[in-house]
């Protein structure tokens, strides 16, 4: 029985399922060319109003290469091309129109802010709540030393001004001191009203000093909405810390702060291109803040400009050598762009500064598994489990590693581990093929079935499924799973190709051709496809279509002694027994053992009338096979000789 390679957890698994789905969503309705028409047209209707129009055109495209005449599907591309101008035309003047209004449009979207915005760099290990806190705490910790640094040099400043300047200047700290206390206690309205004292008091002529107070306010009134973004208090805090921050930018053009500050709103906006804007600046201004660079290159990777990305993570790291978060992002930008050994030495630079780092751990694994290392890459993982037993992306990571290494029975202990965590369909199908591999065959069912009710349309899944009924010796169910695997995926040969075996063993031979010539369509250079529809033609007495495949899985596998000996025979029921004659002597050149090929061989030359060769080969097999179970048959036929 012929298996797929297991499948990698994260994002590889979802891109398979997506393909099973898309593939039945299209084929597996059957009903004919107008009907795929009819279907595509649809579809691309259905993207139009979810106005995805590159996709709409592409189903369209393909529609009109088989037939550029046809009318429906010219009317509907020349729709879905308008429709695409009129809508690039309106974001151009929107975004025009953003430049212009100082950027006022993101007060349309703070309102639709409802929940924490993940901000991390999409890495396909999943976080832990542990190390969420740790990057937390290092942006933290940055803020806190850049605060600190801030009051110092406010501090110098502030004794060079006159008396009276200093008390007042003194008055407004103090105000966004208690603001600053009321908002991180969550009092909202007292927050508001300090701050809103605070600027009604500022000195005149002080642009600067005004600027960094109001940038001061713009920050807390940031934490005040990440405090509770679904309240009220929340998004008017969002909208509040804009407004402040942008008045910020107009006192003092060169306080880098406030760009920050709309950095983040933008960003928790889902506005990723006027975050990188306000970021750019940001950095500009203030070059040698690592925590720009650092949230810089976060932007610019969300929006896959990698490249860009990776000078900004080199550039934070480069600053601040100790800041891990820094060389983690930079070794997953380094994977995007496929410079595997950069990587590399990012994610151990991460983990030479913070040796628990688990994530940084499991991506060295992932990226020495890529590499063909599997020892090296089961060698990181274990040491990420070390410090988080029950990390799931550990033990599934882990678990297809030591498959690749052989080590089955650790395999199976590892997504069992990783089961008893969290189940889901992939690890439920990892372990499933791995029992089957351990001829554990009742024990795969159940985890196989797990699979297929967690995706149905999951061809694989359903093959599995097949593999393992087959091997526990359920043959309805069997035939059952490689059936629906078989309707899910119209180019997939092995539920066919077993299907086809299935139907031969038990005697079915019209029903096991047809699934075999799907199979054979669909992979002529399929050895198991070969191999049965040749069994399949003989079994019908079509000796032509039967020698062909058999000659052909030979082509595939020359050194197979059973496909030899079975094509011998197709020669001998043929009639060509000089072609009998070579395959039996070729094959016991090539396996002196196969005792039934000497007497085969034998016979095919008595009834070449070649007896001198019938005798020497019948006296070998009785020399070398002395119980011989059909020795009656030899001595008979020598005697006639």
């Amino acid at each position: 029985m012929k298996k797929k390679t297991l499948i990698l957890a994260g994002i590889a698994v979802l891109l398979i399922i997506a393909a099973g789905i898309g593939t039945f969503a299209v084929l597996g309705a059957g009903g004919g060319a107008d009907r795929e028409r009819q279907n595509t047209l649809r579809l691309a209707r259905d993207y139009l109003e979810q106005g995805d129009f590159d996709r709409a055109l592409d189903l369209l495209d393909r529609l009109l290469i088989k037939n550029a005449d046809d009318p429906d599907a010219r009317a509907l591309r020349d729709e879905v091309v308008a429709r695409k101008k009129a809508t690039e035309s309106d974001k151009a003047r929107a975004e025009a129109e953003k430049n212009r209004s100082g950027q006022d449009a993101l007060t349309q979207t703070i309102s639709k802010l409802g929940q924490t915005i993940e901000r991390t760099s999409t890495p396909p290990a999943r976080d832990t709540a542990a190390e969420k806190a740790a990057e937390e705490e290092a942006r933290r910790k940055a803020e806190a030393e850049a605060a600190a640094a801030r009051k110092r040099a406010e501090e110098a400043e502030l004794a060079k001004k006159s008396a009276e300047l200093q008390e007042k200047m003194r008055a407004v700290n103090e105000l966004v001191r208690k603001g600053r206390e009321s908002m991180t206690n969550g009092q909202y309205d007292p927050a508001r009203k300090s701050f809103a004292s605070a600027q009604e008091i500022l000195p005149p002529g002080e642009d600067k000093f005004a600027a960094r107070t109001l940038a001061d306010i713009a920050e807390s009134y940031y934490d005040g909405y990440k405090r509770a973004p679904e309240s009220p208090d929340g998004i008017q805090s969002a909208k509040d810390a804009q407004k402040t921050a942008q008045e910020a930018i107009r006192k003092d053009a060169t306080d880098a702060r406030p760009h920050y500050t709309l950095s983040k709103i933008y960003n928790d906006s889902k506005l990723p291109d006027l975050a990188v804007k306000e970021l750019e600046e940001a950095t500009r201004l203030d070059p040698k803040n690592y925590l720009y660079a650092f949230e810089l290159g976060k932007a610019q990777y969300a929006l896959k400009k990698y490249e860009e990305a990776r000078r900004s993570f080199e550039s934070a790291g480069s600053l601040n050598p100790q800041f891990e978060p820094a060389f983690f992002n930079l070794g997953m930008t380094q994977r995007v762009l496929r410079n595997n050994d950069a990587a590399l030495t990012a994610f151990r630079t991460a983990v030479k500064i913070k040796p628990d780092f688990v994530r940084a751990h499991i991506e060295i694994g992932r990226v020495l598994f890529a590499k063909g290392d599997t020892k090296g890459a089961i060698t990181s993982y274990r040491t990420a489990l070390s410090f988080e037993p029950k990390n799931v992306t550990a033990l599934r990571d882990l678990g297809l590693a030591q498959v690749k290494e052989g080590n089955l029975a650790d395999a199976e202990r590892t997504f069992a581990e990783a089961l008893a965590v969290e189940s889901d369909a992939v690890t439920n199908y990892n372990l499933a093929n791995v029992k089957i591999d351990l001829k554990k065959f009742r024990e795969a069912v159940p985890l196989a079935e797990k699979a297929v009710a967690a995706a149905p349309n999951n061809a694989l899944y359903q093959y599995t499924l097949g593999l393992a009924h087959d091997g526990a010796g359920n043959a309805d169910g069997a035939i059952a799973a490689y059936t629906r695997a078989a309707a899910l995926d119209k180019a997939y040969a092995p539920p066919r190709i077993n299907l086809g075996k299935l139907y031969l063993e038990a005697g079915f031979d019209d029903k096991a051709l047809p699934p075999l010539e799907e199979a054979y369509k669909i992979d002529p250079n399929s050895l198991e496809a070969n191999n049965n529809l040749a069994n399949a033609y003989g079994r019908k007495g079509l000796w032509d279509k039967s020698i062909f495949h058999y000659e052909k899985a030979l082509q595939l596998s020359p050194r197979n002694p059973t496909i030899r000996l079975n094509l011998a025979r197709a020669y001998v029921s043929a009639g060509t027994l000089e072609k009998a004659r070579d395959a039996y002597a070729e094959l016991i050149k090539l396996a002196p053992s196969e005792w039934d090929a000497y007497f085969e061989l034998g016979k095919v030359y008595a009834s070449l009338k070649d007896s001198a060769n019938a005798r020497r080969v019948l006296t070998e097999l009785k020399a070398k096979k002395p119980d011989y179970e059909k020795r009656a048959e030899v001595d008979a036929i020598l005697a006639g000789l």
